[in-house]
């Protein structure tokens, strides 16, 4: 059978061309595996990264010039990052998980002042939203103006912030659970001569 005249070529057979050829670069892609599919409506049904949180607050513990507190949290939440971040002289260590309803959660320890510490969860765009009254500590809370909210409190020798835009309800379960929790015994090594 003889090609078509060009004259007679049109749109449909671009457009048929296209998706045969879409086709097969996924057929390609999936089977080099340099793709994943994710057809969950949340994080908690796709793959999640892990990340250890006890081994990554005991490491801070170790170098962080305040006291850093490992929280229990509930066995449905996914640990998925870490990091330690400069806030203006000082620095933090922030951990993150994904909650049993699939928001992400973190936790930052700093002895950087509170209005610091806002800033860098939240950027600038931030308004003061109250007070909450958690385990017998005054958190402090703020929502910018992608609805993420953080509420921070001051310890003294820490500050810490718990920042979500998931449900109060987990926020209030983080909070509640690194009050609940002593610091962290640090074993640095001690300066000798």
């Amino acid at each position: 059978m003889a090609d078509k005249p060009r004259i007679l070529q049109d749109g449909k057979d671009l457009i048929w061309s296209l998706i045969a050829l879409g086709v097969i670069i996924l057929v390609v892609a999936g089977i080099a595996g340099s793709c994943s599919w994710g057809f969950g409506s949340d994080a908690t049904e796709q793959k999640v990264p892990h990340f250890d949180v006890s081994a990554g607050l005991k490491a801070d513990a170790n170098t962080m010039p305040f006291p850093i507190r490992e929280p229990k949290v509930p066995d449905t939440w996914q640990p998925n990052s870490g990091s330690t971040q400069e806030i203006e002289k000082t620095i933090s260590s922030n951990v993150g998980w994904i909650t049993g309803g699939g928001a992400y959660i973190q936790l930052t320890q700093t002895d950087a002042v509170e209005e610091d510490v806002m800033r860098k969860l939240l950027g600038d765009d931030t308004s003061g939203t109250g007070t909450r009254d958690i385990g017998g500590q005054m958190w402090v809370t703020y929502e910018n103006l992608e609805h993420q909210k953080a509420w921070i409190v001051d310890l003294g020798d820490v500050r810490i912030g718990v920042k979500s835009r998931g449900k109060d309800e987990s926020m209030q379960t983080l909070a509640e659970a690194v009050l609940a929790a002593q610091p962290l015994k640090a074993d640095r090594p001690v300066p000798t001569g």
